[in-house]
């Protein structure tokens, strides 16, 4: 049984995996984040490895000291993935999206991949059919689109997600939820079509915490998975014990 906890810049995601099959997912706060994973361990003794994968700093070395009959596995840029790396620079390459491009070769093989994860950023990874890694892009995600209209201005208020009731905002509030949505969607919709002119055997892999929000706002037939992440952690750990 295997426990995958992805570090991401705001919380803390787990899922507990027993082969391929996920049990339960977890959510959490950095904060005592040794603590809540001493519960899941508690619910399910059979864990035996812990996998990591974090863009951010966390002491898990404290958890280590605490956890000391579990074996806890770093997912690195040095570790072993099943594509070539052709990213101008490799180790500016943020470690989530090593592991999404790693998902998407190991679960969709022959095939030009485009992973959209769609969080605090939003970041695109592409993956050709000769599993070359290529890169993408990154912009803001949802969240970050409504905190800087605020924060960089003196009057626009502070908005929770909505999806907007029209097309044409008619007062500021509705502008605001129509520009931030909207405009995320269309640039979606737009990286998607310059990808699929590459080539028509693509697949579209939409992830991340705004994914249930966006999936059905897209015109593309997607793979849409919130927990593509995490399995792609677990998945990521498999072919390391394989390949290293």
């Amino acid at each position: 049984m295997i426990l995958t906890i992805d570090v991401g810049n705001t919380r803390i995601k787990g899922a507990v995996f027993e082969g391929d099959k996920l049990l339960e997912k977890i959510l959490f706060d950095k904060e005592n984040f040794i603590k809540n994973i001493l519960k899941i361990i508690e619910k399910f003794p059979a864990i035996q490895d812990i996998v990591v994968a974090t863009v951010a700093d966390i002491d898990f070395e404290a958890l280590s000291n605490v956890v000391n009959t579990i074996n806890i596995h770093y997912i690195t840029s040095d570790s072993a993935f099943p594509f070539v790396n052709k990213y101008a620079t490799p180790k500016t390459l943020g470690i989530d999206r090593m592991v999404l491009a790693a998902g998407a070769t190991l679960q969709f093989p022959k095939m030009n991949r485009l992973i959209i994860d769609a969080g605090t950023c939003v970041t695109y990874d592409f993956v050709d059919s000769n599993d070359n890694y290529l890169g993408g892009a990154i912009s803001p995600g949802l969240r970050l689109r409504y905190e800087a209209l605020h924060n960089f201005t003196s009057k626009l208020p502070l908005l929770q997600l909505s999806m907007p009731q029209n097309f044409i905002g008619d007062q500021t509030t509705a502008a605001i939820h129509s520009g931030v949505v909207n405009g995320l969607v269309y640039e979606i919709n737009g990286f998607i079509d310059e990808y699929a002119a590459l080539d028509k055997k693509i697949i579209i892999i939409l992830t991340g915490g705004d994914t249930d929000f966006l999936a059905k706002r897209l015109k593309n037939t997607i793979f849409a998975n919130s927990n593509f992440l995490l399995e792609s952690l677990s998945q990521t750990f498999q072919y390391k014990i394989k390949n290293d």
